[in-house]
């Protein structure tokens, strides 16, 4: 004879093991769809991802090879620039691209709801793509430089998908990439629109040097003068930029020569400068106040981040890195103290992920502004809608 309690553990043991062993049974398996509704319910079971899982687009966006599928409309497209080979210093963000994209992963479209706007800019009526990446050349930076204002060029004249004015426009947000696309963005925008825009620039840096100021002229090049500091001194001078309606923000750089000459060059150009310092004294809402009085808020807008107006304590990743700037939060809460600026496209550039710490800061810190970017479009848009609604007339365009 047993004893009663070796019994009824024995029946515990077995009780536990037979329920255990259920729950790893392999279930009798649903039927495969079929019918009208097989489309629908596939779509339920299988169209989501983990943050974890999944092709690395921006934020598990739809990818669509949008220079070559001209019939897939959008509104807003993400294109990655993976050029570099005009840097000063360290190379590495022709792998920004593919560094922004996946440090988005995080933010799948079901868990996107901007809690500080009310709104979802994945879920909404506006067609967001992942356009990929332009295919530039390695080798020759004139070839490179055209194949981005080609490209730039054609994902700006398509129709979008929600169409809004007598003139409507999609918005491209460039992933860099060094800060010399921003030069094609700029030449596309200029043909697109037909005239001139303001530049609203993040950076530590002027980029709005005379190129002959890196180089000997014993060595000067036609070419040289294409490069990530100088772009917007070629881009004003092709009368690409408004004149007395852009502004630097965050900037700090240390000047050439032994004189203010580099900011009598910016001056001609027409930029309001804004240093990291200023925060300080002005608060992040007087840098705000301070953009919207300078640039207005229909004045076409073109907004360039280039990363290292963060400081690389914070976001180490990228090649110019220059102590002394703002922190992602400062940084993040100005751009969404923005969102009424008439901003027709966007840059985030300089994201070098060979110099980034171990945790993907500075490429998180790229795929939170993207978000905070695309946030602001939606908002402003759907507003702009509502009120002409109201007032039953058609929306006006933005340029």
């Amino acid at each position: 004879m047993y004893p009663l309690n070796l019994l009824v553990c024995t029946v515990c043991v077995l009780s536990f093991h037979s329920s255990a062993a259920s729950f790893y049974d392999n279930p009798e398996q649903d039927p495969l769809p079929s019918g009208p509704d097989a489309a629908e319910e596939l779509h339920r079971k299988w169209d989501t991802d983990w943050g974890f899982s999944g092709l690395s687009t921006f934020a598990h966006l739809k990818h669509v090879r949008c220079l070559s599928e001209r019939d897939v409309p959008f509104d807003i497209g993400l294109i990655g620039a993976p050029f570099d080979t005009a840097v000063t210093y360290r190379p590495g963000a022709r792998f920004g691209p593919r560094a922004i994209r996946a440090a988005s992963a995080r933010q799948t479209p079901s868990f996107a709801f901007n809690h500080r706007r009310g709104l979802n800019p994945y879920l909404s009526s506006y067609t967001i793509l992942d356009c990929g990446d332009i295919p530039v050349s390695p080798f020759d930076n004139a070839l490179a430089l055209r194949q981005m204002s080609e490209a730039f060029l054609e994902l700006g004249s398509r129709t979008p998908a929600l169409l809004q004015g007598n003139k409507p426009k999609p918005k491209l947000l460039t992933l860099g990439g060094d800060h010399s696309v921003a030069l094609p963005a700029l030449r596309a925008l200029n043909k697109v629109h037909g005239g001139p825009v303001a530049v609203l620039h993040f950076d530590s840096h002027l980029d709005t040097w005379n190129p002959a100021k890196y180089t000997s002229s014993a060595w000067e090049s036609a070419q040289s003068h294409f490069n990530h500091g100088s772009m917007f001194w070629i881009a004003s001078n092709e009368g690409l930029i408004l004149n007395g309606s852009s502004a630097h923000a965050g900037l700090r750089t240390r000047l050439t020569g032994n004189s203010w000459k580099d900011y009598d060059d910016d001056d001609r150009q027409g930029f309001l400068r804004i240093s990291s310092d200023d925060i300080d004294d002005m608060g992040t809402k007087g840098i705000i106040d301070a953009i919207i009085e300078r640039i207005g808020l229909e004045t076409p807008t073109y907004l360039s981040i280039d990363i290292d107006v963060i400081d690389p304590g914070l976001c180490p990743g990228t090649g110019t890195p220059e102590p002394g700037g703002w922190t992602s939060r400062e940084l993040i809460r100005i751009i969404r103290g923005l969102e009424d600026l008439n901003v027709v496209g966007a840059d985030i550039v300089e994201v070098a992920p060979a110099y980034d710490g171990i945790g993907e800061q500075t490429a998180l810190t790229a795929a939170q502004l993207g978000f905070e970017i695309m946030t602001n479009w939606v908002g402003r848009g759907l507003r702009r809608m509502e009120s002409s609604t109201e007032a039953n007339t058609e929306p006006k365009d933005e340029l």
